[in-house]
């Protein structure tokens, strides 16, 4: 069967914007688009004033005003919409594992808006077992014009980082775009390495390109899957954050990891992703893996 791409979509420019990247993202992948609405968008100690009858007129009004705008702009599309009777996070988590990708608005430099309020964005990014891109509010004087490079994030081992990896070269070769690799690394205490470590960086002549050859490692069996897609190697000395931003500031798209491992307390989406949802300037795909 095949997955669609699925938007929730509130009725805010954010969610419109959403709506739109994803009915063209749809249409780029040749998948359907699914629009949902939470029915339940409120905190339910929340007092709601509306009757059950007006609320429902509000939520179909906010879901038909969505499929109109994307089916007048992409008609050959395959649009279906429907209200879903759960909480938000509930809800998008359950949309989610039915998707290839779930996409959220967003909007400035603060947490996601539209039906996820507070915390309920990062649940959702957190918990996802499915990528998630989050697409902000388009502002013609901020944003980048499409048609840039297709920026991805890598670290640690090539098993690692294949999800995010595989992400990336697949959106970039739907696009017939270019993909550009970023690796960052940092000077390591004196005690972090062992022995067996130093003698690998030794063999690769130094740091740095202990750290490009690591990257080309990982692109490997990518760049012979999709020998099409043009790749550009960035290999910075930073934070991974400042590193990855910077190389993402005229991208079409941002990829970027989050480890499925739950932490201690609550659920955390890593500091490299939670910087790039809060201040890349490009739509942003968190991809899970282990």
């Amino acid at each position: 069967m095949t997955r669609a791409i699925t938007v929730g979509v509130d009725g805010s420019e954010a969610s419109l914007a959403a709506a739109d990247w994803a009915a063209r993202e749809a249409g780029i992948r040749e998948v359907p688009l699914r629009i949902v609405h939470a029915w339940l968008w409120h905190p339910l100690d929340v007092p709601v004033v509306q009757d059950e009858e007006t609320r429902a007129k509000v939520a179909d009004t906010m879901l038909r005003q969505a499929e109109t705008r994307v089916a007048g702009r992409y008609p050959d599309l395959t649009v279906t919409a429907e209200v879903v009777h759960d909480t938000a996070v509930a809800a998008l988590l359950g949309e989610a594992e039915r998707s290839d990708i779930l996409v959220l608005g967003s909007r400035g430099h603060g947490a996601l808006m539209g039906f996820l309020l507070g915390s309920n964005g990062q649940q959702v990014i957190a918990s996802s077992t499915r990528p998630v891109v989050a697409v902000r509010t388009r502002d013609e004087r901020s944003l980048p014009a499409e048609g840039g490079e297709i920026v991805v994030g890598q670290q640690g081992t090539p098993e690692e980082s294949d999800a995010v990896l595989g992400f990336a070269f697949e959106a970039a070769a739907a696009r017939g775009a270019a993909v550009r690799a970023v690796r960052a690394w940092s000077l390591p205490p004196v005690y972090a390495y062992g022995a067996g470590s130093m003698r690998l960086v030794d063999e690769a002549g130094g740091l740095e390109p202990f750290e490009r050859k690591a990257l080309a490692q990982a692109l490997a069996p990518w760049r012979a899957r999709y020998p099409d897609v043009p790749v550009v190697e960035h290999v910075e000395i930073g934070s991974g954050a400042q590193v990855l931003l910077s190389a993402a500031s005229n991208a079409q798209l941002l990829v970027v990891g989050r480890r499925t491992r739950h932490a201690p307390v609550g659920t955390r989406i890593g500091s490299v992703a939670h910087a790039a949802l809060h201040h890349a300037r490009c739509p942003v795909a968190v991809v899970p893996h282990a």
